[in-house]
């Protein structure tokens, strides 16, 4: 199959989907230390990722969503909680346990109810800084305190270590060929929670690794609506990604338009296993990389968002 741009774009994307899944991996520490002063933040080339970087703590003021997923920010931000009855958040360090008040509830409402598909609770991997915005590694969206990653391993029936958090891995539940799950790592639990968030009506999409997507697709039983939620996409191997609807009201935030018909699990599904998708041939001419993006790309708002006490 010739190179068109398109399926170049695609191996770029796909590249960078796959670093943001080694990222989402990399271990944390113990002893974080605060980011050195931006020499001249109030530069308009300052990267917005720098300024959103170093904020520590939410804005006050109402909660409120402005912009989308990948170039935005919010107000009046909320952390979940460390530790709760049948969740524990990872990796402390990034300082990324933060939403809207509407993701923390969402995420702690869905902890209540996992055990009931026989999932003991979530380990919960990024949300988004306090404040939303670019971050400084990894992720392109979770700028709008309503994306979260849970981890594809079962919370364990102890609190881990500030040490555990910080350095232990998620679990892979991909097979090396990357054409399927792996069988002695997968199990029908995996469906069952992916399902249980999915169907939950304040989601807008799940975004899983095109073999998981494979097996929910083959293995689902009875109803399969909410599988049009769940959305193939590289790097999301180890945890799946859920993504909340704008809340009801927010007029200054932009939804993504609803998913496509259909279960998604036929032709579109069989294309991210194609040579050309897995194996992509580098393009000719390397694409020059993008410019960071500053606060002039993000909403008005995020500016005064930025600077709010």
């Amino acid at each position: 199959m010739p190179i068109t741009p398109r399926l170049a774009l695609l191996a770029l994307a796909l590249a960078l989907a796959a670093a943001g899944a080694a990222q989402a991996q990399d271990r944390g520490t113990l002893t974080p230390k605060p980011l050195p002063p931006l020499a001249n933040p109030d530069d308009p080339a300052t990267p917005a990722k720098a300024l959103f970087g170093r904020v520590a703590r939410p804005s006050a003021g109402p909660a409120q969503a402005y912009g989308s997923y990948a170039k935005g920010c919010f107000s009046g931000g909320e952390a979940l909680a460390v530790d709760g009855a049948t969740w524990q958040v990872m990796r402390l360090s990034r300082n990324r346990m933060w939403g809207t008040p509407d993701l923390v509830e969402f995420l702690e409402r869905l902890a209540a109810q996992a055990p009931r598909v026989g999932w003991p609770g979530l380990l919960v991997g990024d949300m988004s800084q306090p404040r939303g915005g670019p971050m400084l590694t990894g992720h392109a969206s979770h700028q709008l305190g309503l994306d979260a990653d849970i981890w594809l391993t079962p919370m364990p029936d102890r609190r881990l270590s500030r040490l555990e958090r910080e350095e232990m891995s998620a679990t892979n539940v991909v097979r090396a060929d990357r054409l399927d799950i792996d069988p002695d790592v997968w199990r029908p639990e995996h469906l069952r929670i992916i399902r249980l968030a999915a169907e939950q009506p304040q989601v807008a999409r799940i975004f899983v690794n095109p073999a998981i997507k494979k097996a929910l697709c083959r293995e689902t039983t009875g109803g399969r609506g909410w599988l049009s939620k769940v959305r193939p996409m590289y790097g999301h191997n180890y945890h799946f990604h859920i993504r909340l609807a704008c809340p009801g009201g927010q007029g200054a935030c932009d939804d993504q338009a609803p998913p496509p018909p259909g279960d998604g699990c036929g032709e579109e599904l069989a294309h991210w296993f194609s040579d050309a998708v897995l194996n992509p041939r580098p393009p000719k001419v390397k694409p020059k990389p993008r410019p960071p993006m500053t606060l002039a790309a993000l909403p008005g708002a995020c500016r005064a968002v930025l600077k709010a006490p």
